[in-house]
């Protein structure tokens, strides 16, 4: 018999560490080759990690809600002999691990002043996530974890950047943020703070007789944050068009049969306007950029996210990568393949990283139309409805007439700061142009 170490893998290039969530097995039970070991999770995306080997779990090297840095040693699966065996020395990482750990919490709980040279955490006392890269610049300039928590940020989830950091760094001999700060020295903190999303108000409410409390799990809470973060970032205007796309409707049913038989799998609307959006975006560029400050960054790349919902009933954005180079196939292989690992649990965090522009589609649930909430630090994202016959004026030789006709309306929500209402509008009625324009004898 030989022992095999299960390492945290790597999971994307910004991602060093991930916290355990769950361990699928227990001490001493069997594990087959590809079964998944424990769930972990990261500031981006929860997934399994599964044994590259078959074995006995033999022991945990954390317990559920330890932080593990990536290539650290998760577990001891003992195997057959050829396997790889754990070192001794990498079996003694742990109580080296639990001792560092123990002195991170320590230094944690002892006041910190901005002139502290300590490293800060990865996660403060108050739960917010420092990238390595911010935690190396913070120690090199000496602030302390304290300090660092009140800095605004402007990423994702009011994650502090390394523009924030270094903004804040050349603000800081004449407005500096000190841990010990009063109240009235934080009300006359810089405007830069109203960037960051204001903290939610305690509820009030008294609950009644036969009110079931359900705790927020952890992803329910990152989404709320971040949708809080995108409403007080940025303005929010929607426009909305109506398309008639019965000839898309026409064309899908007529290929739909031929291609689940040719390919194993389905073709939906997804993929046709995802398809439809990349074209209209290489039309109007502006509505692919980002913003960082006062900033905009114009994106090469269109790399598209669709909203994906999960069998929790929570929300994640997987991200179909240069969109704009694929065939309508290469398309909906990889919404397929995205959802697919969406629902099972496996997406990676590349997958949900780099996303240029959003769709969500609420016809999916049965919706007419709304208003989607955009995906900072994006501006724009666009809701498809559901597609529904309704009668129709159409123009034709002989004069106009009464048809029945397949209807969608678009619902295109973007940031007001820099995306005014004529490119906002001309952008969704172009993505209604090649819908309604769809060549019904189209081959895929």
């Amino acid at each position: 018999m030989a022992q095999y170490e299960l390492l945290l893998p790597k999971m994307g290039e910004s991602v060093a560490e991930a916290t355990i969530t769950q361990w699928l097995k227990q001490p001493g039970e069997t594990i087959a080759m590809d079964e998944s070991v424990l769930t972990i999770a990261t500031d981006k995306v929860d997934s399994d990690v599964p044994s590259p080997v078959a074995g006995t779990l033999v022991k945990w090297m954390y317990q559920v809600d330890d932080v593990v840095q990536v290539g650290q040693p998760l577990a001891i699966i003992e195997t057959e002999a050829g396997a790889a065996s754990a070192t001794p020395a990498a079996s003694a990482a742990t109580p080296v691990a639990a001792s560092a750990a123990q002195e991170v919490v320590a230094a944690v709980d002892v006041p910190l002043v901005p002139v502290e040279s300590t490293v800060p955490a990865s996660r403060s006392s108050s739960g917010r996530f420092y990238s390595p890269l911010v935690r190396s610049i913070a120690a090199k300039e000496g602030l302390g974890a304290a300090e660092l928590d009140q800095i605004p940020g402007s990423g994702s989830e009011g994650r502090l950047t390394k523009s924030d950091l270094l903004g804040y760094l050349v603000r800081r001999g004449t407005a500096p943020v000190a841990a010990s700060a009063s109240p009235v020295a934080s009300a006359a903190a810089p405007a830069a703070t109203s960037s960051a999303p204001a903290p939610a108000p305690k509820s009030s409410y008294q609950p009644q007789e036969g009110d079931e409390i359900i705790e927020m799990d952890r992803m329910r809470k990152l989404i709320a944050d971040h949708m809080v973060m995108s409403k007080s970032t940025s303005p929010h205007v929607t426009s909305f068009v109506e398309a008639d796309v019965t000839n898309l409707v026409r064309w899908r049913d007529k290929v739909k049969g031929a291609y689940e038989k040719r390919e194993g799998e389905k073709i939906t609307f997804t993929p046709i306007f995802i398809e439809a959006v990349a074209r209209a975006i290489k039309d109007y560029p502006m509505i692919n950029i980002s913003i960082d400050g006062d900033k905009i960054y114009r994106h090469k790349n269109v790399n598209i996210g669709m909203a994906t919902a999960l069998p929790t009933g929570n929300l994640i954005v997987p991200v179909i990568k240069n969109a704009d180079q694929l065939n309508l196939g290469g398309i909906t292989k990889q919404v397929n393949a995205l959802a697919n690992r969406a629902r099972n649990n496996q997406l990676k965090p590349d997958d949900i990283q780099g996303g240029t522009y959003t769709l969500t589609n609420v016809g999916s649930f049965g919706n007419v139309m709304g208003t989607p909430i955009i995906n900072q630090p994006q501006v724009a994202i666009l809701a498809v409805g559901a597609i529904r016959k309704m009668p129709a004026v159409v123009e034709t030789p002989e004069g106009d007439m009464i048809a029945i006709r397949h209807k969608i309306f678009l619902s295109h929500s973007y940031d007001h700061r820099v995306v005014d209402g004529a490119l906002g509008g001309m952008f969704v009625r172009r993505v209604a142009d090649y819908l309604e324009a769809w060549d019904i004898n189209r081959e895929i």
